[in-house]
């Protein structure tokens, strides 16, 4: 099975310091948008979106071995808002998704918009990989975004398993902090790369890689053999989810949470007995006050998952 596969693969590695075999680990889909962008050839903008592709798809991210049916599928969408004297700038939306055991069903595990993509590029240009040293600002923002999916994803098939990858991406961040490039300061925005970073290392908000594993691994993985001792799994993390809130309310974390999995909620609890049903929505709706109308539907509506 894929995700057993997967486990043991993770598992074997962090037992091994991640080391002794390599492989590529990401399957990562690339798309740029650039129709806000006038009076520019948009050969350009292909030759981007290839280069970042190939970037994402060959680089050798971690010392696992993964096979092609194990990759990390992900996808990268930029939105391109400007192009002057080879500077781009716009949005990046970073999603990544890992299957559940004995199911064809994958869940998300990372959604997040990133609204600080700043870099220099010229057509044709290529794109070099280095762990320690800075080659560009659009490298530094792809290898970040890398090892978090890593990171993330190893973290939902073993506890705390994506440790070193977080580690590579704090050294990504401290390398773009020294160059002064936008997105990466320090407490400048509450969501830029170092806000994100911070939310899941840091001590008052890193329960979030506990319900990243309990999640997956004992919830939803669990659902196979088990709904309700899954679903109760579950549960259990939205009250640590709450933790998490009562803590830090203004985290990045909670707002990735609640892009990646509250419309997953809705359906995990469509079974579920009113009690149940009722609990979770008391916990998610005093995270989430604004999202009222989509949670309601835990009570309300009844879906197969």
């Amino acid at each position: 099975m894929k995700v057993l596969a997967r486990y043991i693969l993770v598992t074997a590695a962090v037992l091994a310091g991640i080391a002794g075999l390599s492989a590529q680990e990401l399957k990562c889909e690339v798309e740029i948008n650039s129709t806000q962008v006038q009076n520019t050839s948009k050969e350009v903008f292909n030759t981007l979106q290839q280069a970042i592709a190939d970037y994402m798809n060959t680089t050798k991210w971690t010392d696992a071995q993964f096979s092609v049916n194990e990759k990390i599928e992900c996808r990268m969408y930029f939105t391109i808002k400007s192009y002057t004297d080879n500077l781009m700038q716009g949005d990046l939306q970073v999603q990544s998704s890992r299957p559940v055991y004995n199911s064809s069903y994958t869940t998300t595990v990372m959604n997040f918009k990133d609204t600080k993509i700043e870099f220099s590029y010229q057509e044709n240009e290529p794109l070099v990989y280095s762990e320690t040293t800075m080659e560009s600002n659009l490298t530094a923002i792809l290898n970040f975004y890398a090892f978090m999916i890593i990171a993330l994803d190893f973290d939902t098939f073993s506890l705390k398993g994506g440790e070193p990858y977080y580690e590579k991406a704090a050294n990504v961040v401290r390398m773009a902090q020294s160059a002064g490039e936008s997105g990466w300061k320090a407490f400048e925005d509450t969501k830029n790369r170092s806000a994100v970073l911070s939310a899941f290392t840091e001590g008052n908000t890193s329960g979030i890689r506990d319900i990243l594993y309990n999640y997956h691994r004992r919830g939803l993985d669990e659902m196979a053999l088990s709904v309700d001792k899954g679903r109760a799994m579950v549960t259990q993390m939205m009250e640590t989810l709450k933790k998490v809130f009562d803590t830090a309310p203004m985290s990045v974390c909670l707002s990735m949470w609640k892009d990646a999995k509250l419309d997953e909620l809705v359906n995990i609890y469509s079974k579920a007995g009113q009690t149940e049903k009722d609990k979770v929505y008391d916990l998610l709706y005093a995270v989430y006050p604004t999202e009222q109308t989509r949670l309601k539907k835990i009570k309300e509506e009844y879906k197969d998952f």
